[in-house]
């Protein structure tokens, strides 16, 4: 027999609507999502395999509108030469009949909606036992029927199913179901798992395959896909992680001191490729203290470079600041404005207050600083 080949992916969650996003943002992600599935097809007929499993959650709700699933099932139809192997998830389970039922309608031949726990044939000599989610919570081992599953000697098993394993594998409490050593009991040469959205191996025939178009900060990097490679019953499956995704999300955390160069450390985190500036998600997370003219900087700095990426997140709740009085001379020399100033500086460190009385402080200060500047450098501030 010769050796089998196929894609390994999950978590597509196509629909997904970036709730949290700023508008552009959100459209320019669901694009790239909605694109996924042509993406697959291409990287499998250039891998020359000629089968992708889907482990589940294809869709982020029960409710996709008919135009997010018609638009996968023409994405699916329109390479014949592939074979789409797909179960529900938690997030599209199978309670959806409504869902199930107008793709199974709309399907083309070459895509198989499996929606009951029992074995299909996907080539001579190769069988895939499904793990279809019925329901959300599965609150049970949907895997546990494939050990009692006979299939002829020397034929490949594949499993595929979603959901956790122990305390590892769900990105939802109460998906902690999947036993870790299916993939031994059940004879299986490969056990294709979704439901998290990084990728993990959980040991040499059960992998995580991770979601092909990442979705959050929590998993660095851009989505992948795995390409499964299975020689004969019993023999280790070859595994190669594929990149997939357009988008790269990435946190980065900015550890400042008063002495630091803002600008130029922020600069250096920043990637290397500014034309691929625009298909990054970047959340810079800046931590440790600063004087009043650095955070100013800093946020000038960012100003300057967020508009070139896809999504640019400043987060501040870990920067502290420091202040002395010739920061506020910059703000005014005297007057009302300077005794507000001297006011609030005196709340910041007022180590008798509450921390976020005195981070209310902070920040009112930093907002007067940076509008001082901003007055200069249009002069019309006045002392």
């Amino acid at each position: 027999m010769p050796a089998f080949r196929f894609l390994h992916t999950s978590d597509l969650h196509l629909g997904k609507r970036f709730g949290q996003m700023p508008e552009e943002v959100r459209a320019d992600l669901q694009q790239a999502r909605q694109q996924t599935l042509a993406t697959l097809a291409a990287l499998a007929q250039e891998q020359g395999a000629q089968h992708v499993l889907i482990a589940g959650d294809m869709f982020d709700t029960e409710t996709p509108s008919e135009r997010v699933q018609r638009q996968a099932l023409a994405a699916m139809g329109a390479a014949p030469d592939l074979h789409w192997w797909i179960i529900p998830g938690n997030h599209d389970s199978a309670a959806a009949e409504t869902l199930w039922a107008g793709m199974a309608q709309h399907a083309a031949e070459n895509t198989h909606l499996l929606m009951q726990p029992e074995p299909v044939q996907m080539a001579p000599g190769v069988h895939l036992l499904p793990a279809p989610c019925r329901h959300r919570f599965a609150g049970q081992d949907l895997t546990a029927w494939m050990d009692g599953c006979d299939t002829p000697a020397g034929d490949l098993r594949i499993g595929l199913a979603h959901g956790g394993v122990l305390n590892f594998g769900s990105d939802e409490a109460g998906g902690e179901v999947i036993s870790p050593n299916r993939a031994s009991s059940a004879r299986l040469d490969y056990l294709a798992l979704g439901d998290w959205h990084g990728a993990f191996t959980l040991n040499d025939r059960s992998r995580y395959s991770g979601t092909p178009e990442a979705d959050r900060f929590k998993h660095a990097g851009r989505g992948q896909c795995l390409l499964v490679e299975l020689t004969a019953a019993g023999q280790p499956p070859d595994i190669t992680a594929l990149e997939v995704g357009a988008y790269h999300w990435q946190e980065q955390a900015l550890p400042l001191t008063p002495a630091s160069d803002v600008a130029a450390e922020l600069q250096a985190l920043l990637p290397a490729s500014r034309a691929q500036w625009r298909l990054h998600l970047l959340r810079l997370k800046a931590e440790g203290w600063v004087t009043a003219p650095q955070r100013l900087a800093l946020e000038q700095a960012v100003a300057q470079v967020a508009p070139e990426f896809c999504h640019f997140a400043l987060e501040t709740s870990g920067l502290r600041s420091e202040y002395q009085l010739s920061d506020l001379d910059l703000i005014a020399t005297n007057g009302a404005l300077r005794a507000a100033a001297e006011d609030l500086m005196r709340s910041a460190e007022d180590t008798s207050e509450a921390q976020s009385a005195r981070d209310i402080a902070s920040a009112a200060l930093n907002r007067l600083f940076a509008y001082a500047q901003d007055g200069d450098a249009t002069g019309e501030r006045s002392a």
